[in-house]
């Protein structure tokens, strides 16, 4: 895996957040970056929550009732406002810390959790936005570098296996499971990740899309290494 890639043919990269929200994904362009050296310390507000399970939310109420230090206090800053920012632009953030994501053991051959490379899906058009400010970063897997796991053969093969049915409604089968959001690096493939305190906008599939999804997955987790991650 290469380092953040913000000089890579797929992703654009802006300097405000109003750039962010306002400039479309457009032609290869299917991630725009916010890029942001963030200050404060954001394991002090993953230390000062305790919390049982594999991850928790956070919210503005939550964390003005950490009591933490000057640099604790920078990094408690930061998160209300990046929720604030997002807020304001319909969006609704979801601020957690994640031990790790539940995984999904039903085949071997083929999870569908978020540490396989996946495209997000909406119904409408909408972008995903992202941050990870402490942890293991988010990755992205350039387009031309992956191949839809259901174009495979061995693994097309396999689903029609486990689908026992005729090739009639085969099609709707790979999507009711969400079979065809998934990816399969190819052999010389470079993933990057996208990196601490960035910013990120990030192409979904939806109907009619004038741009490629943004192929990407979930970091796995360092051991006993907490992840601080928003989304929306």
């Amino acid at each position: 895996m290469i380092d953040l890639a913000l000089h890579h043919p797929q992703v654009r990269c802006v300097q405000s957040f109003h750039e962010l929200v306002s400039t479309p994904l457009h032609g290869d362009k299917n991630a725009i970056c916010w890029s942001r050296q963030l200050v404060g310390d954001f394991s002090e507000i993953i230390n000062k929550v305790a919390f049982e399970g594999n991850m928790t939310t956070l919210d503005e109420e939550s964390l003005m009732a950490l009591s933490l230090s000057k640099q604790g206090t920078l990094a408690r800053e930061i998160l209300i406002h990046d929720l604030n920012l997002l807020k304001s632009i319909g969006a609704a953030p979801v601020l957690n810390i994640i031990k790790s994501y539940d995984r999904d053991d039903s085949t071997s051959f083929f999870p569908t959790d978020v540490y396989s490379f996946h495209v997000d899906q909406a119904p409408v058009p909408v972008d995903t936005f992202l941050c990870t400010y402490y942890g293991n970063a988010s990755e992205i897997l350039p387009n031309e570098q992956g191949i839809q796991k259901i174009l495979v053969p061995e693994i097309r093969s396999q689903l029609k296996e486990i689908y026992g049915g005729s090739e009639y409604g085969f099609e709707s089968f790979l999507s009711d499971y969400f079979y065809d959001l998934h990816y399969q690096a190819k052999s010389d493939a470079q993933p990057f990740s996208l990196g601490k305190g960035h910013l990120w906008k990030i192409a979904t599939a939806y109907p009619n899309s004038a741009v490629m999804p943004c192929i990407h997955r979930a970091p796995i987790e360092g051991e006993n290494q907490k992840r601080l991650l928003i989304i929306c």
